[in-house]
């Protein structure tokens, strides 16, 4: 067999249908696209959100409250974590490259720190916040704390 013998497979190709021809092939007169209206118009484009005359989504989902496009959201931890963290990587010190490097927090995440559970190493903090009861644990246990922006 070589390149110029090769054909699909039977049944795989179809005859392009030839609209606005004539009517001779069928598809001539209104060009398969019925009498009249808009979508038998040249440049006729469906909507995005159209639903056909039901009610679309958009309109259907109630909508309640206020939503902050300002707010700052942070991915929370608490100091008894850190531990843990210590242990199974092998870390003292505790900023947001360490943590985004072991999967903790994501490119685009903040961090806070907050003060439930115990802390027993002495650890460097580097985030974006941390409350006043894991600041003093914290510094109870010999570690610093250091905001960042």
């Amino acid at each position: 067999m070589k390149l110029h013998e090769l054909k699909p497979a039977k049944g795989a190709t179809h005859k392009e249908k030839r609209i606005g021809r004539g009517e001779g092939s069928g598809y001539g007169g209104t060009s398969t696209k019925g009498n009249k209206g808009g979508q038998s118009r040249a440049g006729y484009k469906r909507k995005m959100a159209h639903e056909g005359g039901q009610m679309p989504i958009q309109r259907r989902v109630p909508k309640r409250g206020f939503n902050n496009p300002d707010r700052v959201t942070y991915k929370v931890f608490n100091v008894g974590q850190f531990d843990h963290f210590a242990e199974v990587y092998g870390l003292n010190e505790f900023t947001f490259d360490t943590l985004y490097n072991i999967g903790a927090v994501g490119k685009h995440d903040r961090v806070k720190v907050l003060g439930n559970g115990e802390i027993k190493g002495k650890y460097t903090f580097k985030v974006h916040a941390i409350s006043a009861k894991a600041k003093s644990l914290v510094e109870a246990a010999g570690g610093t704390v250091e905001i960042i922006k």
